[in-house]
């Protein structure tokens, strides 16, 4: 991984530049990333807020309501459609990127696996990560699995 990261959408419309390393990155099972991803998990990276910026392009933004009350802000190229990234209210320090719209995916591998008792039942969910049934209640049990992985 090699700072600054850069990603975009499918058509280019949109891009974006991330500055300082991520958080973590995680897979979540919900049936929502699978349906917003057409697969069976989406790919989460979290980043501080800070630290992302739209370089090209403006995204188009769609507000959603969860049906625990959380807000997501969720970002994405009005043309193509590629979500890009989800801003939610209750910690707005931190955006959640979808880092399968990076330039450079080849470091990505996630620490942890949330959701899981959607995820479909032919994915093995490995044991030694950092797995939440649910919707975990913060990403601090998933960003010290990632600054220890990075650590090595």
């Amino acid at each position: 991984m090699r700072l600054p990261l850069t990603g975009g959408c499918q058509c280019g419309g949109v891009r974006y530049q991330i500055t300082a390393e991520p958080l973590t990155v995680y897979a979540c099972h919900c049936t929502e990333c699978q349906r917003q991803s057409a697969s069976a998990f989406g790919l989460s990276m979290a980043v501080p807020r800070e630290a992302i910026a739209v370089v090209g392009g403006t995204p188009a933004r769609w507000r959603r309501a969860l049906e625990n009350g959380r807000i997501i802000w969720c970002m994405f190229c009005g043309d193509c459609g590629v979500r890009l990234f989800h801003n939610p209210e209750v910690n707005p320090r931190v955006t959640i990127v979808k880092p399968g719209t990076l330039d450079d995916t080849k470091w990505l591998k996630p620490v942890g696996h949330i959701w899981t008792r959607s995820a479909q039942p032919w994915f093995d969910i490995p044991a030694h990560s950092v797995n939440y049934e649910a919707q975990p209640p913060d990403l601090s049990r998933l960003i010290e699995a990632w600054q220890a992985r990075q650590a090595k």
